[in-house]
């Protein structure tokens, strides 16, 4: 379908909760600030690891969405998830008993979905102690649970979707919720991801030797690894006309998205960021718009060695001699890496950032990596205001994906 005859797809709510707190306005503040998000972990044991910090989330309130019965099985993933929900919809002024129900897909993605939950079920079971707080089921312990209990608790019977591709998951999730709007598929779609915290997920970075003993400096040269972190983020989709007869927020618009793989290494990005510069490129081909026209970068930035590095080749690759000039920064510094809720949290910052008329700081940057060579915004917010912005998402095994957003 040409460019010029599809429908335009807009966001109109938005619905996050984060290390930064409950809420939109919270993560705007923290955005504005230069002061990360991270605490202790009280999840569950860090003893013997040379690691302890994390945006762990303090409170996750009970959503009303759901009845006593999904509220007894939720996993964490769920619970936070289910509070972005409530949030998006609320904004987006949406009443669901007025919608076509198979009419209104959801797509949450996530990359462990309730581990937390299993590993208690486990351990319960292996040293046969009482059940903690965490409660042992494995009702919610799928990596599609998120998208079943949204779902079923919105009474949402169109299409349905749980990416688990790492860390790019949620982004993955906008991706096809942008397709199914503009083909006609879904009037509506929920799409975002959610993520907490759980000891595979926590122990498997740390014998990966990828978490930095300090809370993480992405594209610093003195960047020793990423800070994990937890949430969840979801946006309301839907066609433009279609949303502004109904009288909902206009709160951005999503202009493309591009996929693709590295092929390269299970866990290691390509080493010129080929896979990467490949998404952006398809993203901005998708939205019809030249590489010229980006005024800002959500960039993936985790703080590891490799990824940063990778990440600017990248951005060399498809901006040239423009990466120089080109306002960038990475929100993990300030929030953690949400491995499958990256994506959509950064997402949800994005359009915060383009409706403020700011750019987010990398928290955390104090000496730029000489060899990433961006405009590396650091200490506080930059004003700015701009109209369009790439957000980037990579995960595991070269699953890239990236969004171009713009102000309404």
């Amino acid at each position: 379908m040409p460019t010029q005859e599809r429908r335009r797809v807009v966001v109109t709510g938005m619905g996050a909760i984060t290390s930064a707190g409950l809420g939109t306005e919270p993560l705007e503040r923290a955005l504005r600030g230069d002061t990360n998000c991270f605490r202790r972990v009280d999840l569950f044991s860090t003893d013997g690891l040379r690691v302890d910090i994390a945006g762990q989330v303090d409170r996750i309130p009970d959503s009303a969405l759901a009845g006593t019965a999904a509220r007894r099985r939720a996993s964490r993933s769920d619970r936070l998830v289910l509070f972005a929900v409530e949030h998006a919809l609320r904004e987006s002024r949406l009443e669901m008993s007025r919608e076509d129900r198979g009419r209104v897909a959801t797509s949450i993605g996530t990359s462990t979905g309730g581990m937390l939950e299993t590993e208690a079920f486990y351990e319960t079971r292996l040293f046969e102690t009482p059940a903690g707080r965490f409660r042992p089921q494995l009702l919610s312990s799928t990596v599609g649970a998120p998208t079943d209990i949204v779902a079923a608790s919105i009474g949402a019977f169109g299409r349905r979707l749980g990416p688990s591709t790492a860390c790019s998951s949620s982004a993955i999730s906008i991706a096809m919720g942008l397709t199914w709007i503009r083909s006609g598929a879904a009037d509506v779609v929920v799409a975002g991801g959610t993520d907490a915290l759980c000891r595979m997920t926590y122990t498997g970075f740390h014998a990966l030797q990828a978490l930095a003993p300090e809370p993480c400096r992405p594209f610093d040269r003195d960047r020793q690894g990423l800070t994990l972190g937890e949430g969840a983020a979801v946006v309301i989709l839907e066609e433009e006309e279609r949303a502004r007869q109904r009288g909902a927020p206009i709160l951005g618009v999503l202009r493309g998205a591009g996929l693709s793989c590295d092929a390269a290494h299970p866990t290691a990005p390509h080493a010129d960021g080929l896979g990467a510069s490949q998404a952006l490129r398809s993203a901005l081909t998708d939205a019809n718009l030249s590489a010229d026209e980006v005024e800002y970068v959500n960039a993936h930035g985790t703080g590891t060695p490799q990824n940063d590095a990778c990440e600017a080749r990248a951005l060399h690759s498809v901006f040239g001699e423009r990466s120089a000039q080109l306002p960038v920064s990475s929100t993990k510094g300030l929030l953690g890496h949400l491995l499958g809720a990256a994506g959509a949290v950064e997402a949800v910052a994005t359009v915060l950032a383009l409706n403020g008329g700011f750019a987010p700081p990398t928290v955390g940057l104090e000496n730029p990596d000489p060899e990433c060579a961006l405009d590396l915004i650091r200490g506080r917010a930059r004003d700015l205001r701009f109209t369009i912005a790439a957000s980037n998402s990579y995960g595991f095994g070269g699953n890239n994906c990236s969004l171009v957003l713009q102000r309404p």
